[in-house]
């Protein structure tokens, strides 16, 4: 079980959990407890059959989402399994972020009344003749689920419905699903849920959870006449094997299912649900208790701290040589009046004359920049909308949504930015610019995903994007982002190149023989150690709530994170940049580029290692989609990291050649 102890109980350090919080987003202003709660979302009123009207509904819906599992990447979506089915009633519609993460919600059978007990409701039985093809096949997909831990999502009134146990400790942890079933090994070893109970104890058998006690909590508001609103839903899953499938009276044996049984199988669903009052949770912070469970806060302030170290470290370095070593190399350039003190030039002074020498591929690099600019103002968007509580995880897919949204739209900056710095570069073939602009990295991250999406679709995933959907992306990229690109590109293009503070000598200036450590490619390993070391933590929780399903909601911390990943490659690259040219090597456009986009190879480095240490995927389908979703975040990431080295060098190059005289 993948159960983890949950963060430090807010009464120990109420002052700390309150700040953790806001930098959260979770708390939504200075009254945790008033109505606001999210924008675009607003609390619905639950009361009795008698008394429900317009303002306030009786009927409980319990919706059901995609089933998914930490043992494999593919989701199924719920009517894939044989399991009870809604007889008529109307899907939720999924924005584009839902669609593009493989959510697939839908209306159940479970369907309750506000505050009616029920005790062990049938909902409907399930027959299989296993000597049935078509049963036996049903039966062999459900038995394989229980195998590899496939998880049931629940969602009443928006809120995932959870299964709360203790871990050690005496932490209790919260999880919003819920184990199809269990195995219990040919050796009689308990895998995965079927730990909870010894009365899970043959061997070489699946025990099946098809009955489910809900208990929904709900506060009642203020005012009174306005009803109650759902603060949460949680479930214990059980297992019954009803000796009166007619009458079930949820009692006797577990429901098992052996390896070897053949012959009539019945299977009945059932379901017991009850309310509580909770006086002292609102319904504006109904979320926390999930969130508490959550992995640890004190982590992410032990890895903002470690980062800010770096960021320290890195910052008096930077200030040393800015204030201390260049003041004085600039101030005895200025001062050399006569020509043999200028016979005597040395360091970075001397490659004055090459400094702004266009690069080789010239063309690839001003592309890289233009879509790194790009994917570096959507991230700061979306991150700093996720911060003012947008996109908390109540907004289910807006974090997705919005990112495609912007990344679409941010078409005009990218052929700008791409188009400014090809003409600086001197180059000529502007029409080759835009396309590749418009199309080199997004065409890759598409063919990519288009590759990955064909897999899913093979294998019946629920993941797999719908072909209206595809066809909605590629009209999104090809009517919105490209003519976005060009018109950017129109305007840099137009714009006179950008004016640089020396002029560049015709004939190149020739290397001196280089040292090791400033030779390229030891510098450009050394200048990703810094940022990645700053994001590692970080990263652990972001690929936790991708691969094993976790909830993640810290953008708070993301957002200090992005900004101290920022500025450290930054620093990093300026650093590396001062000691390459005191070398005299004026190399410097790729090399800035590539010094903090090597912080992308690492990423990547982490990522295999986290497949290996900490993800139990199993299957060649599932692998190959691990590494193929990994390699589209690392081209992003590469790119996004390379432009603010490249940015941060080309400023501290052309402030420093400004300020010095130049004959």
């Amino acid at each position: 079980m993948s159960a983890r102890p949950s963060a430090s109980p807010p009464a120990r350090a109420p002052r700390l959990l309150l700040l953790s919080l806001l930098l959260l987003g979770t708390v939504p202003g200075p009254h945790p407890g008033s109505a606001f709660y999210l924008p675009g979302l607003a609390p619905v009123n639950f009361c009795t059959e008698e008394k429900k009207s317009d303002e306030c509904k009786a009927e409980i819906e319990l919706f059901v989402n995609r089933l998914d599992s930490v043992e494999s990447v593919l989701p199924y979506e719920y009517t894939a399994f044989d399991f009870c089915q809604a007889s008529e009633g109307k899907r939720p519609s999924e924005n584009l972020g839902q669609v593009l993460f493989g959510e697939r919600i839908e209306p159940s059978p479970y369907k309750f009344t506000f505050n009616k007990v029920e005790t062990c409701k049938l909902v409907c039985t399930k027959t299989y003749h296993t000597d049935k093809a078509e049963d036996k096949q049903k039966l062999d997909f459900l038995k394989k689920s229980m195998l590899l831990n496939y998880q049931h999502h629940w969602i009443v009134d928006n809120m995932p419905v959870t299964w709360c146990y203790d871990v050690e400790d005496g932490q209790r942890f919260c999880n919003p699903g819920f184990p199809i079933g269990c195995y219990i090994t040919d050796k009689g070893h308990a895998k995965d849920a079927c730990v909870i109970s010894s009365e899970f104890h043959e061997r070489d058998t699946f025990y099946i959870f098809n009955h489910v006690d809900i208990k929904i909590h709900y506060h009642v508001v203020e005012t009174g006449s306005m009803g109650a609103r759902l603060v949460a839903a949680k479930l214990e899953p059980k297992s019954f094997k009803h000796t009166h499938i007619d009458k079930p009276d949820c009692s006797g044996p577990p429901m098992d299912i052996s390896n070897k049984a053949s012959g009539e199988i019945k299977i009945a669903y059932t379901y017991s649900i009850s309310f509580e009052e909770q006086k002292n949770i609102r319904w504006a912070s109904r979320w926390d208790y999930i969130l508490e469970s959550m992995p640890h806060t004190h982590i992410q302030w032990f890895s903002i701290m470690n980062s800010l170290v770096i960021v320290l470290f890195l910052s008096g370095m930077v200030a040393m040589i800015m204030l201390r070593t260049l003041h004085k190399d600039i101030a005895r350039y200025n001062q050399m009046d006569s020509t043999e003190d200028a016979q005597e030039e040395f360091g970075w002074k001397l490659v004055h004359g090459d400094i702004f020498r266009p690069p080789r591929k010239g063309m690839l690099l001003s592309v890289f920049l233009g879509s790194g600019t790009q994917i570096l103002i959507m991230t700061f968007v979306t991150l700093f909308f996720a911060c003012l509580g947008f996109l908390s995880p109540a907004n289910r897919g807006a974090l997705m949504t919005c990112a495609v949204v912007l990344w679409v739209l941010l078409g005009t900056p990218a052929g700008y930015v791409a188009a400014r710095f090809y003409k600086s570069f001197g180059g000529e073939k502007w029409k080759t610019n835009v396309l590749l602009t418009s199309f080199l990295c997004p065409g890759i991250v598409f063919a990519d995903f288009f590759i990955m999406n064909l897999i899913l679709w093979g294998e019946g995933s629920s993941a797999a994007i719908p072909f209206g959907t595809l066809v909605a992306i590629l009209a999104l990229w090809f009517c919105i982002s490209v003519p976005l690109t060009f018109i950017g590109a129109y305007f840099g293009f137009k714009k006179n190149a950008i004016e640089h503070p020396v002029r560049t000598n015709q004939i190149p200036r020739q290397i001196p023989e280089q040292s090791f450590y400033t030779k390229p490619l030891p510098g450009i390993i050394m200048g990703g150690i810094l940022p990645f070391g700053c994001i590692f933590i970080q990263l652990f929780f972001i690929l936790n709530s991708i691969w094993s399903h976790q909830m993640y909601y810290m953008f708070g911390f993301l957002f200090l994170v992005f900004i101290i990943l920022v500025i450290t490659c930054s620093e990093a690259t300026i650093l590396l940049c001062y000691f390459h040219l005191c070398a005299e090597d004026y190399h410097w456009q790729w090399r800035s580029f590539l010094t903090s986009g090597f912080t992308a190879v690492y990423f990547l480095i982490y990522a295999i290692h986290y497949f290996f240490s900490k993800l139990q995927i199993t299957g060649t389908a599932s692998t190959i989609l691990y590494f193929g979703y990994t390699m589209i975040m690392v081209l992003i990431f590469f790119l996004f990291t390379g432009t603010i080295g490249f940015f941060a060098c080309f400023w501290f190059v052309t402030k420093i050649y400004s300020v010095v005289k130049v004959d």
